[in-house]
């Protein structure tokens, strides 16, 4: 998955059909010549000298706490959308789409009422949880809070089987924290080190706003936070959740009781909505065997503290500003940095997006997305293809039965492209002009009994997980599939047919195709076969030598230190590394083939060469606070955008040759410390 900048927009300008326009000019400025920096030597910096103009004239917004292209197409979505929900609420409709948007809309943005409630609409689960009595109703309660997405003492959900693509399994995954991931709780850099200081009193807040007096709340906060301390301490790390084989446990739902015997998993599963199985994934064993001492051996305040603060932190977003505010200050201001809030509507159509995102989407798709652009960026995703299979055939370090296999899944990949052919049906989800906290948890609860309708069932390979208007794409290696919605493609402010060959191919094709394409033989993605299950089709001299040679990529940004001392961690964004690279490589190959690159025609002073390079530039032109970068490079497997341009631009030798790099450069590499594995 690319994932650009953890939001979901939609394409901004009406995409149209493309054409190659090296010989015509567009009455727009040209958007790679604008954004440049030309204090900046491109073979030093080439993020800067790509993106660094734009950057200095666009400050990051009080309110946000990075800023980028995905920004900008989001800020001309979020008038659409406010549009579309404002029409809908003039409607007045009684039933359908239009009603169920209206509803939501309405209640989430009357703060009066929202103000005048208060903790009120949580009241009946809190009192539930206020009454549980044993550790079987503790379970009991933690089912049904699962069912509304507050996701207490453990995570869960339904993925394909990754050892039987064909069927739905059941995974239970660590989780019951309330910091970003476990390094939170153990790390000892000084920015981690106040978080987690601070997190107690967080905790405090949250359970004096619930009605828990000032006088006990830093007592109860303190056992909370020594309870989800526990439980990272035998939650794994960002790196070695990436191994598909270790976190892989498949067990009969019986036999849970072997690595959690004191809590009852089949009563619990069941109240969840879990059927039509007899057997789970466990993907972390040790962390369900110290989740099952931790429940047996806390004392029952303790646990009925810790889910009540759950509850609240969880739903904060939608309750009255207090807690609104309190959440805010500590999760967006002091981890990420943040300045100020996001207005309202804006994070009402965020909510949104969460709640019933494809039934919007249907309605901008039909706008937005014509067939001719469809057809545009399919035949795209084809030239990369055949790329890649060329090659894989030029590799002298893979064996030819490796080959023949690899040549199988790269053929096999499904490709999906702008929008589902079948859109999913909302009506059953329970919207109503109420309590917007209530809604968001109906909502919550219609996607669990959605995705857990799932088991038993076979697989549907036509389903997308991501809406149209999101700005990401990724592959699932159990469908063999690369989903590209028609957000990714966009470029703010510009129509479709104005964007040149080289702009698009460094954009789309090298950024999002070949990345996506790439995943499925990446450290992770190689290890599934052309149906999408978790099987080796390597010899094993061929994944010695793929490790070896994706080990000097690890190596390479290890060394990258983005903010403070805190460097990149290669192993856990090796993934993330090899798909940009790939990408990169195979994006360029099929970009040789067309006819803009081969007539060599100059735009705004660069060559096609040039303008691809400076196209898959545009793409990551992001600025980050300190506080967002530090948090990421503690919970993302994906490096941050300066370092996914000046990372694999030195292992692509045509980089050396469009812009002239050197040795003595900063972003020289000699031939023999370069990557060679695609």
């Amino acid at each position: 998955m690319m994932n650009r900048t953890f939001i979901t927009i939609l394409t901004a300008a009406t995409l149209l059909a493309g054409c190659n326009n090296a010989e015509k000019k567009a009455d727009k400025a040209d958007i790679l010549h604008a954004n440049l920096d030309t204090t900046a030597n491109p073979a030093d910096d080439f993020f800067q000298y790509a993106n660094g103009g734009w950057i200095k004239n666009n400050p990051i917004p009080g309110d946000e706490t990075s800023w980028g292209i995905a920004y900008l197409v989001q800020e001309e979505l979020y008038t659409r959308l406010k549009f579309i929900n404002e029409e809908a609420v003039k409607k007045n409709a009684k039933s359908g789409t239009d009603k169920k948007i209206a509803d939501f809309w309405q209640s989430a943005m009357d703060t009066v009422e929202i103000e005048k409630q208060g903790i009120a609409p949580l009241r009946p689960e809190l009192d539930k949880i206020a009454a549980l009595q044993t550790k079987a109703d503790v379970m009991a309660q933690a089912a049904e809070m699962h069912k509304y997405s507050v996701g207490v003492f453990f995570d869960e959900g339904v993925s394909q089987d990754a050892m039987n693509s064909e069927v739905m399994a059941y995974l239970l995954w660590q989780g019951g924290i309330g910091l970003p991931n476990r390094d939170y709780y153990f790390n000892t850099d000084e920015r981690t080190e106040k978080i987690r200081a601070a997190y107690p009193a967080y905790i405090a807040k949250v359970l004096q706003l619930s009605g828990i007096a000032t006088t006990d709340a830093d007592a109860r906060a303190k056992a909370i936070f020594d309870l989800e301390t526990k439980l990272a301490e035998k939650s794994r790390k960002l790196e070695d959740l990436r191994d598909p084989y270790a976190n892989y446990n498949k067990m009969a739902v019986a036999d849970l009781k072997k690595i959690s015997p004191a809590i009852d998993w089949p009563a619990t599963l069941q109240r969840i909505g879990v059927k039509n199985v007899d057997s789970v994934v466990v993907g972390q064993p040790e962390f369900y065997t110290r989740l099952d001492q931790l429940v047996a051996s806390t004392d029952m305040q303790v646990l009925r503290d810790y889910m009540a603060f759950h509850l609240v932190n969880d739903m904060s977003g939608y309750l009255s500003s207090s807690f609104v505010h309190a959440s805010f200050d500590f999760y967006s201001k002091q981890i990420y940095g943040a300045k100020e809030q996001r207005p309202r509507w804006k994070r009402v159509l965020r909510a949104e997006e969460s709640a019933m995102g494809e039934a919007l989407g249907q309605l901008f798709a039909k706008e937005y997305f014509n067939e001719t652009a469809k057809k545009r960026y399919e035949d795209i995703v084809e030239n990369v293809r055949v790329a890649y299979k060329n090659r894989i055939d030029q590799l002298t370090w893979m064996s030819d039965s490796t080959r023949q296999k690899a040549h199988v899944k790269l053929a096999s990949i499904k490709k999906k492209v702008g929008y589902p052919d079948k859109w999913k049906d909302f009506s059953a989800m329970k919207i109503e002009r109420g309590h917007y906290v209530v809604n968001m948890m109906n909502a919550n609860r219609w996607w669990n009994d959605y995705e857990l309708n799932k088991l038993g069932k076979p697989v549907d390979r036509n389903e997308w997980e991501m809406t149209p208007q999101t700005y990401n794409a990724y592959y699932n290696p159990s469908n063999n599939e690369i989903v590209l919605p028609a957000g990714i493609f966009t470029v703010p402010g510009y129509r479709d047919e104005e964007l040149d060959d080289a702009l698009v191919y460094g954009y789309a094709a090298a950024s999002t195709v070949g990345h996506e394409i790439t995943h499925g033989f990446d450290d992770e993605g190689r290890q599934f076969d052309d149906r999408g299950n978790l099987k080796n089709w390597w010899t094993k001299t061929d994944e010695e030598e793929f490790t070896k040679r994706a080990e000097v990529l690890v190596q390479q940004f290890n060394q990258f230190m983005p903010v403070d001392t805190q460097r990149i961690n290669g192993r856990a964004t090796l993934g993330e590394n090899l798909a940009d690279l790939g990408g990169i490589l195979i994006g360029l190959d099929a970009f040789k083939q067309t006819e803009t690159y081969k007539k060599g025609e100059k735009i705004s002073g660069f060559t096609p060469l040039q303008r691809f390079f400076l196209g898959y530039a545009l793409g990551w032109m992001y600025e980050m606070r300190k506080e967002e970068l530090a948090s990421r490079l503690l919970t993302d497997v994906h490096s941050p955008a300066k370092f996914r341009v000046n990372g694999p631009f030195p292992n692509v030798p045509e980089f050396y040759e469009a812009f002239n790099v050197k040795p003595g450069n900063r972003m020289y590499l000699p031939d023999s410390a370069r990557v060679r594995l695609w």
